[in-house]
């Protein structure tokens, strides 16, 4: 089994996470700077990573720009993770996202985001302080797939956001949600006949003793890239 990651400057947290599964799987980084969305292909499911914001551009908030710190920003990397999750969908491929991988994914399917949390939503709970994940509780939608997966339907999850979606992407739905109704993950409206796919807005590479908010999570995703 081969699973795609997206490059960050996190990339070694998510590989080791999916390394420490105990499977045989071969990691592969996918990133412009490596030129090979060719991989998608051979990969068996696709990990989108957290990091810098998503070009408003791609969202049509070009009013945004005015407010976020555009040195964050990688428009090269925006365009080959849009590619990048094209081809994992045209080839059904298992898709999971994670932080950034959930708001990019939301924007790929035409959502839009909130262009910072503290400012927007008069939330302080979802940026990291000291360079430390916060915990925040959240609350799971029952029946959906992120409430079959954990078996939970609240629970403490770890934060380092200041983004979140706002308009949700079409045909997708809304299963997770924090304070203030801010969106903890994303998953489709009608998974009937399509490819596996969870996007989720904590970081589960970096909780992973967590029984349910990380690795029930990697679990579900590996298991169905088998499956595929």
């Amino acid at each position: 089994m081969t699973i795609g990651i997206t490059d960050s400057r996190k990339y070694d947290d998510y590989r080791n996470w999916i390394a420490n599964a105990g499977l045989d799987i071969n990691i592969e980084c996918l990133s412009y700077k490596l030129d090979n969305l060719d991989l998608v292909a051979e990969c068996s499911g696709i990990i989108l990573t957290g990091g810098q914001d998503v070009h408003p551009l791609l969202y049509n908030k070009p009013e945004y720009l005015d407010v976020l710190d555009t040195a964050q920003i990688d428009g090269e990397r925006d365009a080959f993770e849009m590619k990048v999750i094209a081809a994992a969908l045209a080839l059904r491929k298992p898709i999971l996202g994670i932080c950034r991988g959930l708001q990019i994914a939301n924007v790929y399917f035409g959502g839009t985001l909130i262009v910072d949390i503290p400012t927007v939503k008069y939330s302080d709970k979802h940026g990291k302080i000291d360079g430390q994940d916060q915990r925040h509780e959240v609350e799971l939608e029952l029946g959906s797939l992120i409430n079959t997966i954990t078996r939970l339907y609240t629970g403490t999850v770890n934060s380092a956001h200041h983004q979140s979606a706002d308009e949700i992407g079409e045909g997708l739905v809304a299963s997770a949600f924090s304070d203030n109704n801010i969106v903890e993950a994303l998953e489709y409206e009608h998974p009937e006949g399509k490819p596996w796919l969870l996007l989720v807005q904590w970081h589960p590479e970096r909780i992973s003793d967590d029984e349910y908010f990380s690795l029930s999570i990697r679990k579900a995703f590996l298991d169905s890239c088998l499956s595929e």
